[in-house]
């Protein structure tokens, strides 16, 4: 009858697919394989999500990309990412992919949501607000009252079942680990030697569930709920120490941690040469330690690798972009006569309305700051100003000259007519291009810290990949394309021990970026309110990236999905580093 006749058709169809050499085909672009070697002209066929031919794919596919003109890369490793929360209400990960990120790590600076027990849910939660800059909203409204899992392995199955647009690895987060052994202790005080013991038997399972190592943070900035520590600042070097040990015995794994006085690069060193483990470490940045403090660092890491330690620093191709209110513009409170004023203000509200319609105060914001201040307006953008919306998203400088104005008058006036509440956004460190250039050229360092999933509404760095490919290779000429790829794939891979990714080759999963070399860039920001509970986050578009596919699949055409909702997803939780 009509049904056999359409099965019949169904089988068919399968066969002739089936008997098809190519699933998708890349025709006629320049292969750049992400080895760092030589670009050179040809084709790629792919079939089952495998990359199947490189330079010469004869036959036909059932989809052909035209790439004349274009070059067909890796999918960008992102391995500084905190999607740890998004990833449960957003499987697309945006906006990572509209950038050619196909692979992205989770769990940096020691953050995540497992393991957590239901009665610290809400502190976890609150800490992310805090420290990453999450809102608490969005957060509560994503991942609702009752998780799917409480341990570590149960949060990896929950990942894995739910699917993803792109692959995802996961570090083991330090501070719920400890939170989770210690309650709110942890926020307080050292570990007891049978806590210790407890930590280190889930960061065995946690690796045998498929972690790619552990991360952590003793950064004096990281503080969580009620302005505590972060249950990681209260580790001592003897607890690091312990949980490195771990990775040692099972022969795999790095650390990554945010740098603070309580575990410097020497100790890193030191367990790095002890237990055999890469250890990287958030982020050096130029003006970090003041003009030309980085060449320090720089050298530190070269001696630490001649002496068989392998201690990383994660380097920014972007400028460090903070948001701030003139009602607590905490990045200038270091600053005396700024941290004078805030505890007069704290003593009595007013006063810093009042200082900050004085014209004699206002000079001091100009010409009493410190030498990293100097100028500072012309590192500003107006972000968010009720009162003139015309103005957001325009450099501070540009604004004021436009108005006939002086850019920190203008500052102040739109503080003081939108009751302080006008945000600002600043590049704090980060904006001396020639160290930058020093920085990302090093062979000592790593390209990284695209934050993406976290600070939403503060920055958006998610776009890296691109900034990278527009601004140091095509405007400033500073690497190479080649080199660029590099950075982009094999060598994040390789050093977060993410196996089958990071290069084109035959029979390595078909995760493959097409760009145009003479266009790719983010495009501007732009504040959209797209998180659950309607919270906001400042998104940047793609220029120049035509296709993205991961493992095989079109996932992105022309700054598009190609997915559907209900489609299913073909991004891999990569256990251990690579798809299982």
């Amino acid at each position: 009858g009509p049904d056999d006749i359409s099965s019949t058709g169904i089988q068919e169809k399968a066969q002739q697919r089936n008997a098809m050499p190519y699933g998708l085909k890349i025709t006629g672009g320049t292969i750049v394989d992400g080895t760092g070697k030589a670009g050179f002209a040809g084709d790629v066929g792919i079939k089952d999500g495998k990359l199947v031919a490189l330079g010469k794919a004869d036959g036909p596919a059932t989809t052909t990309i035209d790439a004349t003109g274009k070059v067909v890369s890796p999918g960008f490793v992102d391995v500084h990412t905190h999607y740890d929360a998004q990833i449960l209400w957003d499987r697309m990960l945006s906006i990572s992919p509209w950038h050619g990120v196909t692979t992205t790590v989770i769990g940096n600076c020691g953050f995540g949501v497992a393991p957590t027990k239901a009665i610290h849910r809400k502190l976890i939660l609150q800490t992310l607000e805090k420290v990453e800059g999450m809102s608490l909203d969005a957060l509560q409204a994503g991942l609702g009252d009752v998780w799917p899992f409480e341990t570590f392995p149960q949060y990896l199955d929950t990942v894995e079942k739910r699917g993803s647009a792109i692959n995802i690895a996961a570090l083991f987060g330090h501070t719920p680990l400890r939170m989770y052994v210690m309650g709110e202790a942890s926020t307080e005080r050292a570990a007891t030697p049978d806590e210790l013991g407890a930590m280190k038997k889930l960061m065995r399972e946690a690796m045998e569930a498929g972690a790619i190592g552990f991360g952590t943070s003793v950064s004096v900035s990281h503080n969580g709920y009620a302005g505590k520590p972060v249950p990681s600042r209260q580790a001592t070097p003897e607890e690091m120490d312990g949980l490195v040990s771990v990775m040692g015995e099972m022969k795999r794994g790095l650390m990554q941690i945010t740098i603070g006085r309580e575990f410097s690069t020497r100790h890193m060193a030191e367990v790095s040469r002890k237990y055999n483990v890469p250890v990287t470490w958030t982020a050096l940045l130029s003006y970090l330690y003041g003009p030309g403090g980085h060449r320090k660092q720089l050298d530190l890491a070269a001696e630490q690798r001649r002496s068989g330690a392998m201690v990383i620093p994660q380097v920014s191709c972007r400028p460090l972009n903070f948001e701030f209110t003139f009602a607590e513009p905490f990045i200038f409170d270091v600053m005396k006569f700024m941290n004078e004023l805030a505890i007069a203000d704290a003593k009595e509200p007013g006063t810093r309305r009042r200082a900050y319609g004085d014209p004699a105060w206002r000079e001091k914001l100009r010409s009493e700051v410190t030498p990293l201040f100097q100028n500072w307006w012309d590192r500003v953008v107006i972000a968010w100003a009720p009162s003139a919306r015309e103005l957001e998203e325009m450099p501070l400088s540009e604004a004021a000259h436009k108005m006939g104005k002086d850019p920190v008058d203008l500052a102040l006036d739109l503080a003081l007519a939108n009751d302080l509440k006008a945000r600002f956004r600043m590049a704090v460190m980060n904006f001396d291009e020639k160290e930058v250039a020093e920085l990302i050229t090093d062979p000592h360092t790593i390209i990284a810290l695209s934050d993406a999933g976290a600070h939403a509404n503060q920055l958006c760095d998610a776009c890296y990949s691109t900034y990278l490919l527009g601004h140091w290779v095509r405007e400033k000429k500073t690497l190479t394309i080649e080199e660029a790829v590099h950075h982009l794939t094999q060598r994040p891979a390789e050093m977060f021990g993410i196996t089958d990714r990071g290069v084109l080759a035959e029979g390595r999963p078909a995760d493959v970026v097409v760009f145009d070399a003479a266009t790719v860039g983010p495009g501007p920001l732009k504040r959209v309110y797209d998180l659950p509970a309607g919270a906001d986050r400042l998104v940047a578009e793609a220029n120049g990236i035509d296709s993205v596919i991961v493992n095989g699949r079109l996932i992105r055409q022309n700054n598009k999905d190609a997915l559907g909702d209900n489609d299913r997803l073909p991004g891999r939780l990569l256990r251990h580093g690579h798809a299982t």
